[in-house]
C-alpha cells in the first residue's frame, strides 16, 4: 500500500486522536474505540489512521472498512481516493459493487459481508486493520459474525464457529459519535477500551462545530400508554405513532416551524414512521411550504437526487424517519426538528448532530434545534434538550445557546439541603427515575435504620406503599397477613434484555398450616413482567389493591399507615434481637453472645413499621446476601491492598530503599 502524505491539514484533535490510536496499538491493544461527534471528521481520521498502521509484512497490508449503508460506503471510498490517490480502493456492496478482495482498501456494508461467499473474499491473513464506522452497532450478533473471522478474541454468536488461527493480530478500530448502546449489549464484547473521546459541546466551544440554538415546545402529547421495545428500550414506532401522528400535533410542528424557523434555509425533520412522514409532509404543504420526504423504500437513485437537491437548497424542508439519523453529510442543514420522542440518548444526539456541521459557504451561522416535550405525563427516560444538559425535563427552552443552557445547569435547591443518605426530591410523582440509567444507593445491611429500614430509600419515590429492598434486585411488599408480593430483577442476555418479574405468594392462617403440617405459604404465581423497576412497582401496587386487599384495608399497606408508628411488639423485638446477635457473633469470630447497650437501645426504640421492614428483609434473604457481599468486599479489599504493595515495590525513586516487610 502506497502511503504518500496527502496535502490536507489535520485539526489538532484529529492528530491527537490518531496518536492515541497508534500508541494503543503499539502497546498491545488491538481492539479499540474512538468517540467523535458528528461533524468532527471521523472518516478523515480513520483513513489517515490506516496510513499510519504498519503492516506486519508486505503480504499483510490490506484494510477493510465496514459501514452500514451504501451512502456511507460511497462517502468513505471517495474520501480515501481523494486523500490517497495511489491507493487501490474498492467497494463491496449489494449487486452493483463487487470488490476483488485484494485492494489496498475495501469499503463494505455489513449486510453484504453477512453473505458467506462475500465475506470469504477477505482473507484475514492479508488484513492489517478493520475500521468499523458507526461502531455502537458492533456488539450486535450480525457484526460479531463478521469480526470473529478476523480476530479470535471476538466471540461469534454461532456455537459451531471455529475461530481463525492467525500469525498476527488484526486491529479492530471502531468509530462512533455515540459510543454506547441503548439496548444494553456490551460493547466490551468487541472493544477492549476507548482510547479517545470528544464531546460535541467541547467541539462547539472550540468552533469546530457550528453554534446551536435550542427551542423546546410543550405539547399535549401523553406518552404513558406508548409501548416500549424490550430489546432496544426505545418506544415502539407503531405505538408511538398513534400518539404523535395526529392533526393537532402535526399542526403544532408546522406552526412552530413558521414561528421559529421559517427564515432557515435547510430544515431536516425526524418522524416516527412512514405514516407519520407522509402526514406531516402533507401538513407542511397545506401551509404552502415545499416539504418533501424520503424513507427506506425510496429508490436509491431517487434518494440520492432528493438529498442532493436538498443539499443545494432547492426546497426548504426534508422529512424522514430513521434514514438520515446516521452518516448523513449535509453541512447546509441549519434547522433540525425532532418530531419523534425517544428514550435513546444515542438517537437524540444523532438526530440533532445532523445540523452541527460548519458551512460558511451558505452563510450558515448556527443551527436551530426544535424538539417537543410531553406536558401531560412525562415518561421516565425520555430524552430532550433539557435532559441532554442535565436540566429538569419540565423546563421550557426557547432560543437558548449551549452556553446559556450550561449556565442553567446547577444543583437544585431541594438537593442542596437534602441529606447525603436521601435521594433527590423529584418535582412530581410522574417524574420517576429510570433504574436502567440512574445509580441508586442500596443499604444492604438488613439492620440499617435508614429510611424506616426499608433497605432501598429511593423506592419510596416509586410507591407510597411500604416496599422493602432485600438486596440483589429483590423487593417485597408484605400484604398484611394475606401473603406477599415480590419483584425480582431478571438478568438479561442478547435475546432477552434485563427485566423485572413480579409474583404473589398467598398465605394461609398459621394455625391451619400447623394443624395440617403444611407451609403457611401457597405456591407463588407470576402476576406481571416489566422492563423497568418503576413499571413493575406500579403494576404490583395496582394488583395489591384490586386483587389482594380491597377497600379501606388497603390503607394499611402505606408507609404512612397509623399502625406503623406504634412501638414494636415484644415478639418483633425478640426476633430481631436473636438475628442481630447472630450477626454480631459472625462479625466478631463467634466471640459475641450478647448485644452491646447501643444495639439494645436501637432495638427498643424501633416502631412496628421499622421492625416489620427488618423482619421482612430477614425472611427474604437480605442477611445472607449482605454477608455474602461483605465477604466478597473483604476479599476484594485484600486483593487491592496486595496489588498496591506490589506496585509500590516496582517504583524506583531517589533515596534509601525501604525494607521489605511483607
Amino acid at each position: 500500500m502506497v502511503t504518500s502524505a496527502p496535502l490536507v491539514n489535520l485539526r489538532p484533535y484529529q492528530i491527537s486522536c490518531i496518536d492515541a490510536c497508534t500508541n494503543a496499538i503499539k502497546s498491545g491493544s488491538n481492539r479499540i474505540g474512538v468517540s467523535l461527534p458528528t461533524g468532527a471528521g471521523k472518516t478523515t481520521v480513520f483513513i489517515f489512521l490506516l496510513s499510519k498502521i504498519r503492516a506486519p509484512s508486505p503480504q499483510t497490508s490490506r484494510s477493510l472498512i465496514i459501514v452500514n449503508s451504501v451512502e456511507l460506503a460511497q462517502q468513505a471510498a471517495e474520501q480515501a481516493k481523494a486523500l490517497f490517490p495511489h491507493w487501490d480502493v474498492e467497494i463491496e456492496q449489494g449487486v452493483k459493487y463487487r470488490a476483488s478482495g485484494i485492494a489496498d482498501v475495501t469499503v463494505a456494508t455489513y449486510q453484504t459481508l453477512l453473505q458467506p461467499h462475500r465475506l470469504a473474499k477477505f482473507d484475514p491473513h492479508n488484513i492489517k486493520a478493520i475500521i468499523i464506522d458507526e461502531a455502537h452497532h458492533a456488539a450486535a450478533p450480525s457484526y460479531r459474525r463478521i469480526l470473529s473471522h478476523f480476530n479470535p478474541a471476538i466471540k461469534n454468536p454461532d456455537s459451531t464457529f471455529k475461530p481463525p488461527v492467525l500469525p498476527h493480530s488484526v486491529a479492530i478500530l471502531g468509530f462512533s459519535a455515540t459510543f454506547s448502546r441503548h439496548d444494553g449489549l456490551a460493547l466490551g464484547s468487541v472493544f477492549e477500551r476507548i482510547v479517545y473521546h470528544r464531546d460535541f459541546l467541547e467541539m462547539i466551544k472550540e468552533q469546530w462545530l457550528c453554534n446551536v440554538r435550542f427551542t423546546t415546545v410543550r405539547t399535549n402529547i401523553d406518552l404513558r400508554d406508548v409501548t416500549v421495545n424490550r430489546r432496544t428500550g426505545d418506544f415502539n414506532a407503531a405505538s408511538l405513532c398513534n400518539f404523535i401522528n395526529t392533526p393537532t400535533v402535526n399542526n403544532i410542528v408546522v406552526q412552530t416551524y413558521l414561528d421559529r424557523a421559517q427564515g432557515r434555509n435547510t430544515t431536516l425533520v425526524f418522524c416516527v414512521n412512514l405514516a407519520h412522514v407522509r402526514e406531516l409532509t402533507s401538513t407542511f404543504r397545506s401551509y404552502g411550504i415545499d416539504a418533501r420526504y424520503l424513507y427506506s423504500g425510496t429508490p436509491t437513485a431517487e434518494r440520492a437526487a432528493l438529498i442532493q437537491s436538498f443539499r443545494e437548497g432547492e426546497f426548504p424542508v426534508l422529512v424522514n424517519c430513521a434514514i438520515l439519523t446516521e452518516g448523513t453529510n449535509i453541512p447546509s442543514i441549519d434547522c433540525v426538528i425532532v418530531a419523534r420522542p425517544t428514550r435513546s440518548r444515542n438517537v437524540f444526539a444523532q438526530m440533532i448532530g445532523r445540523g452541527m456541521r460548519q458551512c460558511p459557504d451558505t452563510g450558515k451561522v448556527d443551527c436551530r434545534i426544535i424538539d417537543f416535550v410531553d406536558s401531560t405525563s412525562r415518561v421516565a427516560g425520555v430524552v430532550s434538550t433539557p435532559t441532554l444538559f442535565g436540566l429538569d425535563p419540565a423546563e421550557i427552552v426557547d432560543d437558548e445557546t449551549t452556553e446559556s443552557l450550561e449556565a442553567r445547569t446547577s444543583i437544585p435547591s431541594s438537593l442542596a439541603t437534602s441529606s447525603s443518605d436521601s435521594p433527590p426530591q423529584l418535582s412530581s410523582g410522574d417524574e420517576i427515575p429510570d433504574p436502567t440509567s440512574v445509580t441508586y444507593t442500596d443499604y444492604d445491611d438488613p439492620f440499617s435504620l435508614v429510611a424506616q429500614s426499608c433497605g432501598a430509600p429511593w423506592i419510596n419515590k416509586m410507591s407510597a406503599n411500604a416496599w422493602v429492598g432485600c438486596g440483589a434486585g429483590v423487593y417485597v411488599l408484605e400484604c398484611m397477613g394475606k401473603g406477599f408480593i415480590k419483584v425480582m430483577r431478571v438478568e438479561g442476555d442478547e435475546s432477552d434484555p434485563e427485566h423485572y418479574k413480579a409474583t404473589y405468594t398467598e398465605s394461609i392462617p398459621i394455625q391451619t398450616a400447623m394443624a395440617l403440617k403444611l407451609s403457611p405459604y401457597l405456591r407463588s404465581r407470576t402476576i406481571l413482567t416489566a422492563q423497568d423497576l418503576s413499571g413493575a412497582i406500579r403494576g404490583c401496587d395496582t394488583y395489591a389493591v384490586q386483587k389482594v386487599i380491597r377497600g379501606p384495608l388497603a390503607l394499611g399497606l402505606l408507609r404512612s399507615a397509623q399502625w406503623r408508628r406504634a412501638p414494636a411488639s415484644d415478639s418483633q423485638k425478640l426476633f430481631i434481637q436473636k438475628r442481630w446477635t447472630k450477626k454480631s457473633r459472625i462479625a466478631n469470630d463467634d466471640l459475641a453472645t450478647t448485644l452491646d447497650s447501643d444495639s439494645v437501645k436501637r432495638i427498643d426504640g424501633l416502631t412496628k413499621g421499622e421492625a416489620a421492614n427488618i423482619i421482612t428483609r430477614l425472611k427474604h434473604g437480605a442477611q445472607a446476601r449482605y454477608e455474602k457481599r461483605a465477604k466478597a468486599g473483604e476479599r476484594m479489599a485484600k486483593a487491592q491492598d496486595k496489588e498496591l504493595k506490589r506496585k509500590a515495590r516496582e517504583v524506583t525513586q531517589v533515596g534509601p530503599l525501604t525494607e521489605l516487610l511483607s
